[in-house]
């Protein structure tokens, strides 16, 4: 348990707390109210919280890469301060190591609940913050050895790699440059070297190659830290940020002209537009909060945003929905039948909200 620093920028805690309301039961609330309301604007919100079959983009694609964003930019901090404190390279390259590991263990945990151990087969190896893990790791590598300009090559050569590699390695039975579900040569990758379940099937999104594009997310942010760190007016910073992202995003949409936006397969231009999307909303979070001081609307995201582990986990091992129902079924039984499970959506994140403010007010914090 750790306390976190007064000096810290409530900021990135608030746009941390922002992307895992969706993540954990805020997106829920609004699909259950798709369809009932007769309001457009909330069904075409609805429509974004859901992912795309294959290439597009919506908001919901930007969640996941948003935290690896997130995380790229409190380890620019963190990492920052082990220096100052003397702390040599091999103990912070230790330390990350370390938290790489328990992040796979942990991952592996909560997408398999009820782990098939005599049955590896079945055994999905690969999730969510196993992918964050391994992005944290070769981020602080990359961010302990190499200049702002020098992570920007990686970046650049990674995507421009992983561009080369899926256009031009002909996958058996398909050939080279096929960017369909069967046919990509991520798939055949992961078919042939990732042991276990695929959650795909024939590929897992979360599988070897895709690794490699996802890690230049946190390396964004990474970058997007150094700014936030530099001894520039407050103004500037998140203009700089502001307009890094919108060029980033640009390129991203461009392309995506030819190389198919798509969060399955973490295309380059998914990378690009994701990172984009993440340094404006990085920017638009500092601006209004630490550079303007409107801080009071942020504390019901600041309080998800300190404990995103916690959140995380009680999402993925309680089932919320029963509780809720349980608790204030009674209350809106008289309410017509389809708004019930908005209802219950809401009692259920409610529930979780509220765990989180205990945790907040006795100060008790899960980090790794």
């Amino acid at each position: 348990m750790t306390e976190p620093k007064s000096s810290r920028l409530l900021s990135i805690d608030a746009l941390r707390g922002f992307d895992m309301f969706f993540i954990a039961g805020g997106a829920a609330v609004f699909l259950a109210m798709k369809g009932i309301t007769g309001l457009p604007w909330v069904d075409g919100l609805a429509n974004q919280l859901t992912h795309v079959p294959w290439h597009g983009f919506v908001f919901w694609d930007l969640i996941m890469p948003l935290f690896l964003f997130i995380t790229g930019v409190s380890m620019s901090f963190s990492l920052k301060i082990g220096l100052e404190r003397g702390l040599s390279k091999a103990t912070l390259y230790k330390k990350v190591a370390t938290r790489m590991m328990i992040l796979i263990g942990l991952g592996i945990l909560i997408k398999n609940t009820a782990t098939p151990i005599f049955d590896p087969s079945e055994i999905r190896f690969v999730s969510v913050l196993g992918r964050i893990g391994i992005a944290s790791f070769f981020g602080a590598l990359l961010y302990l050895n190499y200049s702002a300009r020098g992570q920007v090559y990686w970046i650049m050569g990674i995507l421009m790699s992983y561009y080369a590699m899926l256009f031009l390695i002909p996958v058996p039975g398909y050939g080279a440059g096929d960017l369909s579900f069967e046919g990509n040569v991520v798939g055949w990758i992961d078919r042939s070297w990732l042991p276990g379940r695929l959650l795909q099937g024939t590929y897992d999104e979360l599988g070897l190659l895709t690794q490699l594009p996802a890690l230049c997310i946190t390396v964004f942010g990474c970058l997007a830290g150094k700014i936030l760190q530099d001894n520039r007016k407050g103004n500037d910073k998140a203009l700089t940020l502001l307009a890094l992202g919108a060029g980033i995003a640009v390129l991203g949409l461009l392309w995506g002209l030819h190389f198919p936006i798509n969060k399955k397969l973490w295309s380059s231009s998914f990378i690009l537009l994701t990172s984009g999307l993440s340094f404006m909303l990085m920017a638009a979070f500092y601006w209004i909060i630490d550079v303007k001081g409107y801080k009071k609307w942020a504390f019901f995201f600041q309080v998800i945003g300190l404990n995103s582990l916690t959140v995380y986990f009680l999402y993925n091992f309680i089932k919320f929905g029963p509780v809720s129902h349980k608790l204030f079924g009674g209350i809106y039984a008289p309410l017509p039948v389809p708004w019930h499970s908005v209802f219950q959506a809401f009692g259920a994140w409610t529930l979780i909200w509220l765990f989180l403010y205990v945790l907040y007010k006795n100060r008790l914090f899960v980090k790794i």
